[in-house]
């Protein structure tokens, strides 16, 4: 019969993972507490959140939210934490790589990757990580879209502009 306090983690997990878009493990041993605490930082910074759980609750908890685990198995076996991506899936996985990279140790190592209900290869998890953020998407977006309306109006206005650059040489004569 499993203990109040399981129960308890689990439920908690099932409410955490109802509200990512993205799910993440990592492998952390290794990392010193004041390094975890930088990194949870970090992360939370960038709208996602770090938490470990023992791998069998986390397990029970993802089978209750219908992730298909049969791909993880092999990745939730010893020290991992889990970083659940709440409201942009890419911005606190690229927290949580640039640490590892400022880390001496290269730690976390990502482990496995799950977006949406999909558990993604580790190419597609880097690939992920290597996406320009959110605004620079959305700034990319606006400058494409507003680049035909600018053209436009150059165009438009070419053969006044020219009128009057003809007009003053003419002038100047």
């Amino acid at each position: 019969m499993p203990n109040k306090q399981n129960i308890k983690a689990v439920a908690d997990l099932v409410a955490k993972l109802d509200k990512v878009q993205a799910v993440f493990i990592a492998d952390y041993a290794g990392l010193t507490v004041k390094e975890q605490v930088e990194l949870r930082d970090k992360v939370r910074a960038a709208g996602g959140t770090v938490t470990v759980a023992k791998n069998s609750l986390l397990k029970i908890a993802m089978k209750d939210q219908g992730y298909d685990l049969s791909a993880l198995e092999a990745e939730l076996t010893g020290p991992n934490l889990t970083l659940l991506a709440d409201t942009d899936a890419v911005a606190p996985l690229k927290a949580l790589v640039e640490y590892a990279k400022t880390n001496e140790k290269n730690l976390p190592k990502i482990k496995a990757g799950i977006l949406g209900k999909d558990v993604l290869s580790m190419e597609k998890v880097m690939q992920l990580a290597s996406l320009p953020s959110k605004s620079d998407l959305i700034a990319k977006l606006l400058g494409t879209l507003s680049n035909p309306a600018r053209n436009l109006v150059n165009v438009i206005t070419a053969p006044m502009r020219n009128f009057v650059y003809a007009l003053s040489a003419i002038s100047k004569k």
